[in-house]
Order: structure tokens, then C-alpha cells, then sequence
């Protein structure tokens, strides 16, 4: 017990632990994410504001944590990144609904996987990536959605059903 309890003082009061960098970047994720999930929020569809932050932490969070086992090597990180993407596309699966003649749920399911790509982004360093992929994805959203309001069902005009997508 004594050794646990040395590794964890040598952890915690070491002068190289910093938290703040990654609570930095975590925020960031989240921040980044905010509008996205507004977006669908307000269209009233399955994921919402709390779905999107929470993949774009989460993603961040998995990468920023790998980051001790992958040093120097960039196949290891790489191997993390690919389970986060397919972790992202299980997700994502689950927003999708097949109903008789038609699909819905597509353009959450890739929100969803946008969203991951920012965590990846900004838990990488990347923020300029990561805010052309919020960017870009608020705007398709915004600006492609007024396209599908004939298919507006009777739960979602009377409000009692949240639409997948």
C-alpha cells in the first residue's frame, strides 16, 4: 500500500503534472461542440445539447489520455484514433432509423462523427482544424435543413415525439 501511495504523491506533486493544459483543451472540446448540439436541440432531434459536448469530451478525453502509453509512437496514437472513430460511427448507428421507404437520422449520425473529429482535433493540438469542422458543420446544418420540412411527421408538429433526424 505504501507504494501506491508513493506513486501517487510522485503523480500529484511532481513538477511536471499539469492539469491545466488538458482542462484547457477539454473545455475547448466542449465549447467547440456547443453549437452543434444547439442545432439540434433546437430541431428538436434525438441528440441534442448534451449528447454533442459530451462526444467531443469524450473523444478528447481518450486521445489525451493515451497520450503517456503512445509516446513516441505515432502507430500506437494512431490505433487509439481509429478506436475512437469506430466508437463514433457505433454511435452514430444509433441515431439512423430505417422506416419502410426512407432513412432518418443521417445528418446526426454525422454530426455525431464531426463532433468526435473535433475532440480528436483539439486533444491532438489541432484548434484550427477543429474549428473549420465545427464551422463547416453548423453551417451545412443551418443552412441545409430548411430543405427537409416536408417531412415533418404529425408527432413532430403536435410536439409529442422527438424526430431521430
Amino acid at each position: 500500500m505504501n507504494e501506491f501511495h508513493s506513486a501517487l504523491r510522485e503523480t500529484f506533486y511532481a513538477d511536471n503534472f499539469n492539469v491545466w493544459p488538458h482542462i484547457f483543451t477539454l473545455v475547448a472540446a466542449y465549447i467547440l461542440a456547443l453549437p452543434i448540439g444547439w442545432h439540434r436541440e433546437r430541431e428538436e432531434r434525438s441528440a441534442g445539447l448534451r449528447t454533442f459536448p459530451l462526444v467531443a469530451v469524450a473523444s478528447c478525453g481518450f486521445v489525451q489520455a493515451a497520450e503517456g502509453i503512445t509516446t513516441g509512437s505515432p502507430e500506437a496514437l494512431a490505433r487509439i484514433i481509429e478506436g475512437v472513430i469506430t466508437g463514433m460511427g457505433f454511435i452514430g448507428g444509433g441515431a439512423i432509423l430505417r422506416l419502410s421507404s426512407s432513412v432518418k437520422g443521417t445528418a446526426t449520425a454525422a454530426s455525431l462523427w464531426a463532433t468526435g473529429a473535433i475532440g480528436i482535433a483539439c486533444a491532438l493540438g489541432a484548434f484550427d482544424i477543429a474549428i473549420i469542422i465545427m464551422v463547416f458543420a453548423f453551417i451545412t446544418l443551418v443552412l441545409f435543413s430548411n430543405g427537409k420540412t416536408g417531412e415533418i411527421t404529425k408527432e413532430r408538429q403536435t410536439g409529442t415525439n422527438k424526430q431521430p433526424d
